[in-house]
């Protein structure tokens, strides 16, 4: 044997396995006679091996090795017939024809075999057989699940998982058998011997050895953590029967006496039952009582689980919190670390939202402070971060300040946004928590915790005023010596936007124009766009002109993008009207409704001839546009467990989001390619209570001639699918409309809810506003579904659910869209223009004011739609009315007690219709 190189030293394993090629060469060991159980279990650990670091073999070269590793049944070897199961085993999915070496797999499987064989059997017959051979099998698995012998009922279980998805419906026969192996108390070993063994872990029994760990489970009981699984499994669809498991499995509301004696089976209970509560409301209390029971049981990880439960439940109070925050209060003095990092974490993701119950832990908080273990540490100054009060700022930043260093990455961001959102708390101590910041800015880190420091400073620049000037510092001495391009235009951008707004901007330019001479093109490029904002403001005429020489030394540059920015941005210093279109203007196109216009537009063969029309495409202020892309903070997404309802849900969709999801939508219906784009969508009108057992929604989607109404119809009853389903609308008096067909909806279950049904109107004059009410009727036909088979059955029975009325209204062909109100106001003077007087029944300005912005679907503008005065008050709105272009709403209104709410309404718009159709909404 020749000696390893040190090239092979490095390698390490890699070397030792070989490769692929080298592999299937040496399968020829399994050929030999006689067979030598070491070459052949070495030879399949390396394939094993190969297989689990991602290598692939093909189809021919897997079948090969799969028939020649079967061919080593023959040997008595326990420990290379344990290798040849692991091996066949993975090459199953991919080998063809291993349904051949069934029969020998069998006879492992028989009760008179060895039982070291029979688990390995049992694992590698799941992934051999198919859908069609599960029945055929099924005597086999069914005496296994219940075998006395763990490892061989463990065995079954996890094999049923893997079944489960192919042979769903014989898997569900084994449904006595898996309760069965929930309730047994064999006393066969883990290991196969008959002596009784234990499992050693973390937990709460009263013994424990000389190294801390605690025997928590006797081996006897783990196939009640399988078995368990797999009832749930077999039980998910229906909630009823999942919440009757629960409450028999659960022990009542003491938590004791319960048939699970496994803590891992017991923890994975506390999230079925979790779950059930976010699902199921009406069940939440005796859920409760069964996580309460829990919190006392002897093991540590099941009080665990069950506080981590009852924090994470939506909508849980204060007083439901008591006990929970009690118990996990105990294991933040406890000796093992697991415990209170768990702890920590626990009530970390808790003070998001109850940071006055948590508070009661403060004080053993503050002693994790300097625990060895930084992650534990880390995670009791963020949530003291969050519960503490302006006096206790201080002093928890300078005992943060001594172990940032001793931190990784990870959670230094976590304890810089803890400190970000402690600022906007805290304003006035802003100034500790600024050095703070501009400390750790400079201290080695990656791109993700540089990131947070510069996120939290950007912040700070824009809540707290006092702070803006020292920040813009802070920024510009870190652009210095950044080694993160991202991080430096993001600066760079800011700098532009609030350096010609400072008391002396001039101090800033030589930190933007230092990058212009010493970094790359990208940072250079923005350096130029942010440098020509310090001239564009037109108060400053030395300033103006020092900035303009500085551009045309960019005319040299390498870079065509930084030339091509200054040649720009130069065009624009001789030009002032363009500064104010371009530069100034303080609302975009919103990017979602351009790209959907733009995409329309370059598919309609027709409209590709015309020049693109921007008019009807609304427009956003920049401040929207900068909360609509704002990053969640990562200290609402890092430590919140993923089951938590809060950290689950996602940002809420923008109108333009929505407006592009519609429009995608009705691009997929062929009966709707010849309408062209939609000009407009309504938002969806609930047209049944959310408690109904059939649930509608409408949506109205406006095109040039035609106006089609979306209906998300959704069904609740599990056991029923729906067939054929229709909404007929009918009428209610002249609407200018035609109907043109309904597109119906052809089956309709529980899980395949919401569905859409479409019906589709011509209008009769395109010109023309058409409006009404229309009757909705639901019908359907309704199908029972067969608990066995899980489909419909044959027969149904034609019926029919009344909804309430959809109407469609003014507010339904006006487009939100952003302006500068005062400027636009005055541009429209000589429009088209309406002015009205009316008087509404509300008790308050407010009420007013959300009545008309819901009714009329504009865009509210400056704040306005919050009055300030309870007497007088003025809402400025402006929108985009299909076919007729801009339109402006003053709305001045007066209140008192005597006469309600009197509204002086004014219209200004580019065509009369858009005036009428703005005063027929309030006629």
């Amino acid at each position: 044997m020749s000696l390893a190189s040190k090239k092979d030293e490095e390698n390490g394993l890699s070397t030792y396995y070989n490769n692929k090629t080298t592999v299937i060469q040496e399968a020829r060991v399994f050929n030999d006679s006689p067979i030598s159980p070491r070459k052949c279990r070495a030879l399949l650990t390396r394939i094993v091996y190969l297989l689990y670091v991602g290598e692939t073999f093909g189809t021919q070269e897997a079948t090969t090795l799969f028939f020649g590793t079967t061919k080593l049944f023959q040997h008595k070897d326990s420990a290379l017939r344990q290798m040849v199961y692991l091996t066949i085993k993975e090459l199953a999915t991919t080998a063809e024809d291993v349904i051949m070496v069934t029969s020998s797999i069998m006879k492992d499987m028989q009760p008179n075999s060895e039982v070291i064989y029979r688990p390995n059997a049992i694992r590698a017959l799941c992934r051999i057989i198919d859908p069609s051979m599960a029945q055929g099998v099924e005597r086999f698995f069914k005496a296994a699940i219940v075998d006395k012998n763990t490892s061989i009922s463990s065995a079954a279980l996890v094999s049923a998982y893997h079944l489960f998805p192919s042979a769903r419906d014989v898997v569900r026969r084994w449904v006595n058998e898996a309760q069965e192996a929930v309730n047994a108390k064999s006393s066969g070993s883990f290991f196969g011997s008959s002596s009784s063994g234990s499992y050693l872990g973390w937990g709460g029994s009263s013994s424990s050895n000389s190294n801390g760990y605690q025997p928590v489970m006797s081996v006897s009981y783990i196939t009640q953590y399988h078995a368990l699984g797999l009832l749930y499994l077999i039980r998910q669809q229906d909630r009823m029967a999942v919440t009757k498991m629960i409450q028999q499995l659960g022990g009542g509301k003491s938590g004791a006496g319960t048939t699970l004696k496994n803590p891992m089976a017991l923890c994975m209970l506390i999230r079925y039952a979790a779950k059930v509560i976010q699902e199921d409301p009406n069940v939440q209390r005796q859920m409760f009582d069964l996580l309460e029971g829990w919190l006392r049981h002897k093991s540590d990880m099941v009080n665990l689980e069950a506080a981590r439960a009852i924090c994470e439940m939506k909508g849980v109070t204060a007083t439901q919190l008591t006990r929970s925050i009690a118990v996990l209060q105990l294991f933040l003095s406890s000796p093992k670390s697991t415990l209170k990092f768990a702890a920590t974490r626990t009530l970390a993701s808790l003070a998001l939202s109850h940071p006055t119950s948590v508070a009661t832990c403060n004080v053993d908080l503050e002693n994790l402070i300097s625990d060895p273990n930084r992650s534990v540490a880390t995670y009791a100054i963020t949530t003291l971060l969050k519960t503490g009060n302006e006096a206790s700022v201080d002093r928890l930043m300078k005992q943060i300040t001594g172990f940032m260093s001793e931190i990784s990455d990870e959670f230094k961001v976590i304890i810089v946004d803890a400190i970000r959102s402690l600022c906007l708390k805290f304003p006035a101590k802003h100034a500790s928590m600024l050095s703070f910041l501009s400390g750790v800015l400079r201290d080695e880190g990656g791109y993700d915790f540089k990131r947070a420091v510069v996120e939290a400073i950007f912040d700070m620049i824009r809540f707290i005023g006092d702070c803006k000037e020292q920040a813009l510092s802070h920024l510009c001495e870190f652009i210095e010596d950044c080694e993160f391009t991202k991080l430096s235009v993001r600066i760079l951008h800011l700098l532009g936007m609030e350096g010609p707004k400072a008391p002396q901007p001039t101090k800033y330019i030589r930190y933007i124009y230092n990058r212009v001479v010493l970094e790359n093109a990208t940072v250079r490029a923005a350096a130029v766009a942010s440098l020509a904002k310090f001239g564009l403001n037109g108060l400053d005429a030395k300033l103006s002109q020092s900035v303009n020489v500085l551009l045309r030394r960019c005319l040299d540059d390498v870079d065509d993008e930084v030339r091509d920015r200054a040649a720009m941005y130069l065009k624009v210093y001789e030009e002032p009207p363009l500064a104010t279109t371009y530069i100034q203007e303080d609302s975009i196109f919103s990017l979602s409704a351009l790209e959907s216009r733009l995409v329309s537009y370059i598919d309609d063969p027709d409209a590709i001839d015309q020049p693109f029309d921007t008019s009807s495409i609304p427009r956003v202020s920049r401040e929207q546009v900068a909360r609509d892309v704002a990053r969640p903070s990562t200290l609402e997404t890092i430590g919140v467990a993923s089951t938590s309802t809060a950290a689950a849900a996602p940002p809420p969709p923008t109108v333009a989001d929505t407006q592009s999801a519609y429009a995608e939508q009705l691009a997929g219906v062929p009966e709707f390619a010849s309408y062209g784009p939609v000009l407009n969508s309504s938002g969806p009108t609930a047209l049944t209570e959310a408690e109904t057992e059939y649930q509608v929604s409408c949506v109205r989607h406006i095109f040039k001639e035609h106006v089609v109404f979306q209906f998300d119809v959704s069904n609740t009853i599990p056991d029923t699918v729906l067939e054929q389903v229709a909404v007929v609308l009918q009428p209610q008096g002249d609407t200018g409309l035609t109907e043109d067909f309904i597109y119906p909806l052809p089956s309709l279950s529980g899980e395949d809810s919401p569905g859409i049904v479409y019906v589709s109107f011509t209008r009769d004059v395109p010109s023309e506003f058409a409006l009404g009410t229309f009757t909705c009727t639901l019908k359907f036909v309704s199908k029972e579904v067969d608990p066995a088979t899980g489909e419909p059955e044959e027969g149904g029975y034609e019926d029919e659910y009344q909804a309430e009325d959809a109407a469609l209204t003014g507010g339904d062909y006006i487009i939100p869209t952003y302006v500068t109100f005062a400027s636009e106001w005055d541009r429209m003077r000589g429009g088209a223009t309406v002015t009205e007087t009316f008087s509404l029944p509300k008790d308050s300005l407010r009420d007013a004011c959300e009545s008309i912005i819901e009714i009329l679907n504009m865009q509210p503008l400056g704040g306005t739609e919050d009055p300030q005065s309870p007497s007088v008050h003025t809402l400025q709105l402006s929108g985009l009315v299909v076919g007729c272009g801009k339109v402006l709403v003053r709305c001045r209104m007066t209140y008192s007690k005597a006469q309600g709410v009197t509204l002086e309404l004014g219209v200004r718009a580019e065509e009369q219709q858009a005036c009428n159709l703005i005063v027929e909404v309030f006629s």
